[in-house]
C-alpha cells in the first residue's frame, strides 16, 4: 500500500489534488457523471496534464490507494474526487507527528 506521503511527493500528483478541490472552475462539463458529486473523468485529467491515460491511471492508483481520492465507474469511465474525510485525517496525523 502506498503511503500518502510517497504518493503527495509528486508534483503532478499535487496538480491533480488541488485541481480536485474545485473542479467545476478546473475542469469543463462532463457528457457522463457530475463533477463535484461524482468526480472528474480520468480522461479530462490526462488532457489537462497532458499526460497519456495510462500515466494518469497510475497517478491516480497511487492517490487511491493512499486514500486521498476515490474514484467510482460510470459506464466505461472512472471518475476521481477527493476524500475529504481521509484527507483531514492525514493532516491531523501528520500534525501530531510534527
Amino acid at each position: 500500500m502506498i503511503t500518502p506521503l510517497k504518493a503527495l511527493a509528486n508534483d503532478r500528483r499535487l496538480q491533480i489534488l488541488e485541481w480536485l478541490k474545485q473542479p467545476t472552475r478546473h475542469f469543463p462539463p462532463q457528457v457522463d457523471g457530475d463533477l463535484e458529486r461524482d468526480g472528474v473523468c480520468g480522461v479530462l485529467i490526462a488532457e489537462k496534464l497532458g499526460l497519456s491515460q495510462p500515466t494518469v491511471s497510475a497517478h491516480m492508483k497511487a492517490l487511491s490507494q493512499a486514500g486521498l481520492v476515490k474514484a467510482k465507474r460510470i459506464k466505461q469511465w472512472t471518475f476521481y474526487k477527493r476524500d475529504e474525510a481521509r484527507i483531514r485525517a492525514f493532516k491531523k496525523e501528520l500534525a501530531k507527528q510534527l
